[in-house]
Order: structure tokens, then sequence, then C-alpha cells
């Protein structure tokens, strides 16, 4: 018989039991009033941290009364101190065994890493909000509220309270100040679904579960470290990345859901179909707000805020680049909003460069993080410049061979990627990647040179064609 509890590490073990008991904690809180629900969930999430950090607990609270005090000391400016403060904080964290420290738990390092993004997102929104009252005030004119703006800058207990809410605090999903001030004022609660978008998001977790302990149980990643794995041929070699990265996707899938189930139980995050929400980013269309309990319950409900995974469109998108959207969703919009758009270049592929590095950063310093997240922006250009300079040129039936083989390779590229995001060191990312000729690396600058060569443009050019032929190609894909 099959021992897969041994399969599970106690860690994993703990943020399963976290995420399932949240559930039930979510129902509780659902209907409740705001000053239960913004008490009771702080309460809930510090005991969380106590109980897995201990003392390791301090971290948080110092990164936070730190962008506290940027915000009121700068608030026209405190998104970009936020911004180097969490983040040099962050350097400091993860070298605290090289000054002789404590070395912090796991947890610590979770609870840690998703509060880096809620106070950078906290600190921009207060930003955006005193930028909006300064135009106000010398425009002279009263403007009606635009959307997604904070009424009013957050105290500090209010501040630790949206920190501290047990709601995603180790695994996600990331969730704005505005989210969460929407879901603490939420009108009429109980008219919001949760129990049936719970179910029906929650259907294909035990399946993923199952396929997670029977993968890694069947290809565990040890094997790679071990000089054995090395006289095996190279097909059984090139073969291994795929049920690694496999058991890698099932994993985040069965914590990613779990979490969502978690937000749906409690009403978080959820909003009218017709307000258009984006995942991470909340309501892009302004709705207005239900006036009895009848109208409220008349509406259509979903909650994009707080989705973190696209599983279908993981496995099945086209491009390198779709598969970064469909992925960790909430943090992709974060990165987008934060980072990508101040980059300090203009270039599409630099951009992007700029964003994987600092997405490696905030992993941590291992450096498989930035082995694999720096080979992204090579595989966005190689994939651009060739199906600028091919696809379109193609008859239809060429077009949909091309998105097969696309497809294919895109699936082999986050394969390979994902063997430096697991095995983390760089002698043992390089000495894999070696050992199957740094295929993925090679393949992408044929097809870059190949693409040049060709004519190819530049992908932050072709943006909005981008867009239109990644859904006529999932489309192809869905109806094979």
């Amino acid at each position: 018989m099959l021992d897969f509890a041994g399969t599970m590490t106690p860690e994993e073990w703990t943020y399963l039991v976290v995420l399932l008991i949240s559930i039930p904690i979510g129902f509780l809180f659902k209907k409740a009033g705001p000053g239960l629900k913004k008490w009771g969930a702080a309460a809930v999430g510090l005991g969380l941290t106590l109980f897995t950090c201990g003392p390791h607990s301090l971290h948080s609270l110092v990164t936070i009364l730190g962008t506290w005090a940027l915000i009121q000391a700068q608030p026209c400016s405190c998104h970009a101190l936020a911004l180097a403060w969490t983040f040099s904080y962050l350097l400091f964290f993860r070298a605290l065994s090289l000054l002789g420290l404590p070395t912090p738990t796991p947890f610590t390092n979770a609870i840690q890493l998703l509060l880096t993004l809620k106070l950078v997102s906290l600190a921009s929104e207060v930003q955006d909000l005193h930028l909006a009252q300064k135009k106000e005030i010398a425009s002279g004119f009263h403007k009606e509220p635009t959307l997604g703006l904070l009424p009013e800058v957050p105290s500090l207990m209010e501040t630790l309270s949206y920190s501290y809410c047990y709601v995603g605090i180790m695994t996600g999903p990331f969730f704005r100040y505005r989210t969460y001030l929407d879901w603490l004022e939420q009108p009429f609660p109980e008219a919001v679904p949760s129990l049936r978008p719970l179910l029906r998001r929650a259907w294909p977790a035990p399946l993923f579960g199952l396929l997670f302990l029977l993968s890694s149980h069947l290809f565990p990643l040890e094997a790679v470290r071990e000089d054995a794995f090395y006289a095996r041929p190279l097909p059984t070699r090139l073969f291994y990345m795929i049920p690694v990265f496999f058991a890698f996707r099932m994993r985040f899938y069965v914590a990613w859901i779990a979490a969502e189930c978690g937000c749906i139980a409690a009403g978080f995050g959820a909003y009218p179909v017709a307000a258009k929400a984006r995942a991470g980013g909340g309501p892009t269309l302004q709705c207005p707000t239900p006036s009895s309990p009848e109208n409220a319950a008349s509406l259509e409900y979903d909650y994009e805020t707080i989705r973190n995974i696209d599983c279908y469109g993981t496995d099945f998108c086209v491009r390198v680049r779709d598969g970064m959207r469909y992925w960790n969703m909430t943090v992709q919009w974060w990165l987008a909003q934060y980072i990508y758009k101040s980059a300090p270049v203009r270039s599409y592929v630099l951009r992007s460069a700029w964003t994987m590095l600092l997405s490696a950063y905030w992993h941590g310093l291992h450096p498989g993080y930035y082995l694999s997240f720096m080979t992204i922006p090579l595989c966005l250009a190689a994939e651009g410049y060739l199906e600028s300079a091919l696809r379109r040129h193609l008859s239809p039936r060429g077009q949909q061979a091309w998105d097969w083989v696309h497809w294919f390779l895109k699936m082999r590229a986050y394969d390979y990627m994902c063997m430096g995001f697991v095995l983390l060191t760089m002698g043992d990312t390089l000495r894999y990647w070696a050992s199957i000729y740094y295929w993925i690396h090679f393949l992408a600058l044929a097809c870059l040179g190949l693409g040049l060569a060709l004519g190819g443009g530049s992908p932050s050019k072709r943006k909005t064609a981008s867009q239109a032929t990644t859904g006529q190609a999932r489309e192809k894909l869905r109806e094979e």
C-alpha cells in the first residue's frame, strides 16, 4: 500500500488545516456586523500568526508600523517609500541567519510575503486618495467618489486589522484595502450567495489533491538531487520534469482553491457581475448599492476579485505570456499594477524582465528563483517575435497546428523553469538543466533569432492583436 501521508511535510499539513478551518469560520463571519467582522477576523488572524510564528510575529508588526509611519509622514509619495521599506525589510528578514539571529519559521515567511503586497497596495491607495483630495481642493469642485477610492486614510488600528485579517493571511489571495472595506460594509450580506459558489469552486480540489499525492509519490523531487538520476537515459531525464511540474501545479491548485473557498464562505470579495471585477483589483465598473434585501438578492454575484487560479487557463492556454496571467492571479495583478507599470524601461520584454526580477526577489533569495524567473523574458521575446513573423501568414488549419505546437512547447518551458523553482540551489538547477543540454534556452534563442531574421515585431507593439488571437486559440483547443 502506498504511503501518501509521508508525501506531505508537516508544514503542508498545517497549511491544509488552516485553509480548511477558514471555511467554517468564514460562514460564521459572513452575516456579522462590521465591528465583529473587523476585530473578529483580525483576532483570528493574529491568533494564527502567534500560534505558527511565535516570537517571529514581531517581524510583521515592525513592517506594519514602519509602513503606517511612512503613510502618515509622506502621504503624497508613500507608495514608493512603502515599496522600498517593505522590500528592504524582506532582505533583512532573509539575512537573519547570516546575522546570527533566529531563523523565522516557514509560516512567518508566508505571512511576510502577503503582508508586503498588502502594505504596498495600501500605501498606493492612500496616495491616490491624497492626490484626489488635492485636485479637488485646487479645482474648487466637489466630485463624486471615484471607483475604488478610499473614503479616508485608515487609522493605525484599521491598518492592523487589515494586515492581520485571517482571510488569505498565509496563502493568499491578495486583496486591496478597498476590497476589505467593502466586505466590512457589505449591505445585506445574507443575500450574497456562498454555499453554491463554494461547492462549484471546491469540487475539483479532492481530485487535484489525489493527483498531487500520486505524482509526487511516484516521481519524488529528491531523486533529481541524487547521482544515480544522472546515469539514467536522456529521455528519462527529459520526461522527469513533466510529472514534477504536474505535482507542483496540483499542490497549488488545491491550496488556492481552498483559500478561495474560505473567502467565498465569508462572502469576501463578492461583487455584482455587472461590476466586472478583476482578480486582485476588484470592480472596474460602478454599481449602485442595493437598497433592500430583495434588491440585493436579485443581483447576480461573482468572486472574481479573490480568484487566484484558473486551472483550465493555466494548463491549456497557448502562450507563455498567458500562462502567467492565469497563475496566482491576484499577485499577477499586483505585479502588473505596482511593478510592471512603473518599470524604468518601456520595452515589453525589458519591463517583463524587471518585473520577473522583483518577483524572484519577493519569493526569496534562492538562486533557483532567479534562474527560473529570468528565463521567462527570453521565452516571451522568442514566442512574440516568431509568432509575429510567421503565424499570421498561415492558413486557418496551419494556425491551429501552430497553436498546438506552441501550447506543447509552452508547457515544456514551464516544466523546465519549474525545476529551478523547486530545486532552489544554483548547483542542483544547473546540473539538471545541463543534463538535458539547456534545451529550452537554446530553443528560445533559436526562435528569437529566427523571428528577428524574418522581421517579426516587438511583443509590446502587438498587445491588442495578441489578446484577440489568444481567445481564438483557447476556443480552438477547447473544441478539440
